[in-house]
């Protein structure tokens, strides 16, 4: 048996010679059952479950005999991973098909975002697959869950739904929600939140850098000595990193962020860190009544009757293994030189920035005193530099007030002195863009064979200008819908 070979570290605590409480301080009065001068001194070994936790692990490691004995690489059997469907497959697909054994998931996002709803509807799902299920919420009582699963599951009593093996845990002592966890056995666990559960051997409040460290240690060597997955709901701050030291994102195995605008139906789960899978997939989610709802494709936030407006242009962005047709908007006023605005929403800030530069240098747009506003359409946000065209064409077209006609879209990246540069997986992209009626899609010049039919090349922004002269991918903006598109908008509504 593997021996920690570390000593507990001896604790001054009080306890009630009445009712047995326990206090961190002396007080003239029990806090438990009001009996006065009823507090003892005592002495409790602290750290006694992290270290016993800690040499359990330590003992299954050792597969090959001495865990310390170096091994070679070719002679380690690495087994197959098991995996639980949450079942719900934009999430299945973020973590990488699912749930790894043994692996702890932290969910981070802003207050409102949908954090606790979307735990509650991955224990749905892992409950529906046959799999027991225990979910320790610290923020609401048993009752607030019961209310949160029948509006999910749009009855009356959720053991209609085939849900008993679904336990609902209303406690922040972990210590008391890892004995319900040795109890019950349970195959897939739910923390929400970190920052509500503490340990109460620990002076510090909850949510302190302590207390989240030694409860997220403490639960990382819980699942891999049950082989069991945790999913953690964790905090953000105002600048919208998690919550805790950072060490918090080195323990787990899977960090997904929770992105989007609580206002926007469309969310976002991005991955940051993942050992299992890929960080560049993205899972979409749309908040309705009844929960979140999965998004296939974000494409279905384009309006298709909608008249073509100035400084709006499409482009197919690659999320993981998807692409996705998303909508980029730009819009110019004039403002004060000096003073001029520059704001971002759902794009990086500091290459929108540096775009208006080149614009400025290569296409001959005087954008000093002019205010510019650009955003992604249904709050997603693009991050990578195959955007760059589409946002290029959307500032000169709301400049020039001139509109791309119907069915063209743009990809390619920009660099510092005005060319195109190739962007990756351009078949996909552009297949996605055919599928979805775009017949013209400008892209790199380097790119035009691969694209194939109907894709136009072009070399640098200054192009640009040249295509503007042409009408057959530029209009004057419409500003009124027909007759006939005006009522079925109406009816449709």
């Amino acid at each position: 048996m593997y021996d920690s070979g570390l000593m507990a570290k001896a604790k001054n605590i009080y306890q009630c010679r009445s009712c047995n409480a326990t206090a961190l301080t002396w007080m003239g009065k029990c806090s438990s059952c009001g009996e006065w001068d009823s507090l003892e001194l005592q002495a409790q070994a602290q750290s006694t479950s992290t270290l016993n936790a800690a040499a359990n692990f330590a003992a299954t490691v050792g597969q090959f005999g001495d865990a310390a004995e170096a091994i070679k690489i070719l002679e380690i059997d690495a087994p197959k991973i098991g995996r639980m469907s949450t079942g719900i497959q934009e999430l299945d697909r973020v973590l990488g098909g699912g749930l790894v054994q043994g692996s702890v998931v932290l969910v981070g996002g802003d207050p409102g975002i949908g954090k606790s709803t979307l735990m509650m509807q991955a224990a749905i799902g892992a409950a529906r697959e046959g799999n027991r299920v225990l979910y320790a919420t610290s923020e609401e009582s048993a009752y607030q869950c019961k209310l949160r699963a029948e509006r999910l599951l749009e009855v009356e009593e959720v053991s209609e739904n085939g849900l008993d093996s679904l336990f609902v845990l209303a406690d922040t002592d972990l210590a008391r929600i890892t004995t319900q966890v040795m109890e019950l056995r349970p195959q897939f666990l739910v923390v929400d939140s970190i920052q509500m559960t503490y340990r109460s051997d620990i002076e510090s409040a909850p949510g302190s850098v302590s207390q989240i460290r030694r409860c997220c240690l403490e639960l990382v060597y819980l699942a891999r000595q049950l082989q069991m997955p945790i999913m953690i709901v964790g905090h953000v701050t105002k600048d919208g990193q998690l919550a805790g030291p950072r060490l918090l994102e080195h323990l787990v195995d899977v960090v997904l962020n929770f992105e989007g605008d609580r206002h926007y139906a469309l969310r976002g789960l991005r991955s940051a860190k993942n050992r299992f899978g890929t960080t560049l997939e993205i899972g979409l989610f749309e908040m309705g009544q009844h929960g979140l709802q999965e998004v296939v494709d974000a494409a279905a936030f384009l309006d298709p009757d909608a008249p073509p407006r100035a400084g709006a242009v499409v482009c197919p962005a690659m999320h993981g293994s998807r692409s996705l047709l998303i909508e980029v908007q730009a819009l110019v006023t004039q403002g004060t030189i000096g003073q001029a605005r520059r704001r971002a929403s759902g794009l990086d800030g500091n290459r929108f920035t540096m775009l208006t530069a080149v614009l400025e240098q290569h296409a001959n747009l005087k954008l000093a005193d002019q205010d510019i506003y650009v955003s992604t359409v249904g709050g997603l946000k693009l991050t990578e530099p195959a955007v760059d065209l589409a946002l290029c064409l959307a500032m000169i077209g709301a400049y020039n007030n001139k509109v791309l006609r119907k069915g063209v879209c743009a990809i390619g990246e920009v660099g510092l002195g005005g060319e195109l540069r190739t962007v990756p997986q351009i078949e996909q992209r552009v297949a996605q863009a055919r599928r979805r009626g775009y017949s013209k899609i400008l892209v790199p010049i380097t790119q035009v064979e691969v694209a194939g039919q109907n894709a136009v090349g072009v070399a640098s922004i200054a192009d640009l200008q040249d295509l503007f002269e042409n009408i057959k991918y530029f209009s004057t903006p419409k500003t009124r819908l027909s007759d006939d598109k005006k009522e079925e908008r109406i009816k449709y509504a």
